[in-house]
């Protein structure tokens, strides 16, 4: 019999891995994303000092309801996260997607990021 792990604890070792090689510094900051079905939320986090410098989700109140699980809700919370970083004069991060495939809404965020001028 075969004993499979649960989706979402593949992931969380998937991230494990990566987080040994990715370090947010306060000049570089870690871009970290976290899907769940009815939102998308991404964060600026600084690791040596352990805060949050930017953040953006689609539950605040600017989303727009209906695109919140999808793909243009994933680039209008790209786009606000690289808004709110440049206005704090963050323009180089580090993408961290958490484990999650650099596929759909995970992509479409760090694109819409990109377009907007952060570097990563």
């Amino acid at each position: 019999m075969i004993n499979k792990k649960p989706r979402n604890e593949m992931r969380k070792q998937r991230h494990r891995r990566a987080r040994m090689d990715l370090v947010g510094t306060p000049l570089r900051p870690r871009l970290s994303v976290y899907r769940s079905n009815k939102n998308i939320y991404a964060q600026l986090i600084d690791d040596v000092n352990g805060e949050t410098l930017v953040s953006a989700s689609t539950i605040e109140e600017d989303a727009v309801k209906e695109t919140r699980a999808t793909k243009k809700g994933a680039q209008a919370v790209g786009e606000l996260l690289a808004q709110r970083a440049l206005e704090k004069e963050i323009k180089r991060v580090v993408f961290d997607r958490s484990g999650y495939r650099y596929h759909g809404r995970v992509k479409a965020l760090a694109e819409a990021a990109r377009a907007q001028g952060l570097e990563f």
